[in-house]
């Protein structure tokens, strides 16, 4: 699981890079604002409103990074990372808007026919200047998120993208206004909000699927499953499930192993798995393994069957009808085995006990139990015991 240092580390980052596109926005935006109105340019006014709106989308993006990477606690025991979730779905709306904006603006204006003043060559170069940092803040930031593996971040480059590509727009306009070519604004526009809104309604797809928990591709499940195989001591693997969180992957899944394994040794094996899994796949942020003795997948989920007899209770069982047997009060130690309907009873006593024969001893007790319709398969073992 990621370190809380790990999170402050990628925090961070994302504030820096998301500071640094803040001030160019608000540089950007003043600039094009003051320019567009010196000249005449609606359309470089507009690309200027658009950049102060990217500020607002800033701040959202760190202070949704601040509290998404932040580490779980006794109310989020998962984490935060679904702030960061909710942050792309809002980010993956306002681009959409953006786009249907752009489109309706640029289709109003070829339908219209909007004359539009020669603008000057001082606004295209600040029409190129804009397209040259908005395209270096998309790739820094979009650099930074698949680094630190954030969705969020990620949706914030493509937005930086969006204004670049609205200032392609813009530029277009002012070349063709500067050289009595009206139209191409409109039609280059209306072809970029379809790119916008295109990017927009993908990021609010994946932000859909995550919340709603939607699974791994199915390839990728397919290896996981494959690799947990391969570990030594594992017999099957099933009800394996995943999601995503921010990014990052959770992953629960049963392991089957031999029904006589220790507690000790199955969950060793289940710990290597777990290893051998986050070394194959390192988008994984929890992983929880539950260890099975059969392979009960096609069966009910045993908290929903009638619950078996526990130690106690067997151990009572026992007492009324193994109680006046010498292999039963010799005894040095139990052990359970639960296997389906059924349950195994492993009985250990010490070498010098029950001095006669051990074996019809052994049938006894087997005899004496058959009414216990829970009993299994019944064992002796003789020796100096076990801890």
């Amino acid at each position: 699981m990621p370190s809380q240092r790990n999170r402050a580390s990628d925090a961070r980052a994302a504030h820096k890079v998301t500071l640094i596109g803040a001030v160019l926005d608000s540089v950007l935006g003043i600039a094009k604002m003051i320019v567009g109105y010196a000249v005449g340019s609606a359309a470089l006014v507009a690309d200027g409103i658009h950049s102060f709106s990217d500020v607002a989308t800033d701040a959202l993006v760190v202070v949704a990074t601040h509290y998404g990477r932040q580490a779980p606690d006794s109310d989020h025991p998962y984490g935060h990372g679904r702030i960061e979730t909710l942050g792309t779905l809002l980010l993956g709306s306002v681009l959409i808007f953006v786009a249907g904006g752009i489109a309706w603006a640029s289709l109003s204006r070829l339908l219209e026919n909007v004359p539009i003043a020669p603008p000057g060559p001082w606004a295209i170069a600040l029409a190129v200047i804009a397209l040259a940092a908005k395209e270096w803040i998309f790739r820094y930031t979009l650099k930074v998120a698949e680094r630190i593996d954030s969705q969020l971040l990620k949706a914030n480059a493509w937005h930086s993208r969006s204004d670049a590509l609205s200032t392609v727009v813009v530029l277009i306009g002012l070349i063709g206004a500067q050289f009595g070519i009206q139209w191409l604004d409109a039609v280059a526009a209306i072809a970029v909000g379809l790119l916008v809104g295109q990017i927009g309604a993908s990021l609010l797809w994946d932000s859909i699927r995550e919340l709603i928990d939607t699974a791994l591709p199915e390839a990728e499940q397919r290896q996981m499953r494959a690799l947990a195989r391969r570990v030594p001591g594992v017999l099957g693997v099933h009800q394996l499930r995943t999601r995503t969180v921010a990014g990052q992957v959770l992953l629960d899944f049963h392991l089957v192993v031999a029904p006589r394994l220790t507690v000790s040794e199955a969950h060793e094996i289940g710990n290597q798995v777990s290893r051998e899994l986050r070394l194959a796949h390192p988008q994984l942020y929890d992983v929880i393994f539950h260890i099975d003795p059969l392979d009960d997948s096609a069966l009910e989920s045993p908290d929903r069957l009638p619950s078996p007899p526990l130690r106690a209770d067997i151990e009572d069982a026992l007492e009324a009808v193994w109680g006046d047997m010498p292999l039963w009060q010799e005894r040095v130690a139990l052990d359970l085995h639960y296997l389906g309907d059924r349950i195994d009873i492993s009985l250990y006593v010490p070498n010098d006990a029950c001095q006669h024969d051990l074996n019809a001893q052994a049938q006894e007790l087997r005899k004496a139990g058959t009414h216990l319709d829970w009993l299994g398969r019944l064992q002796i073992w003789q020796g100096p015991g076990r801890a």
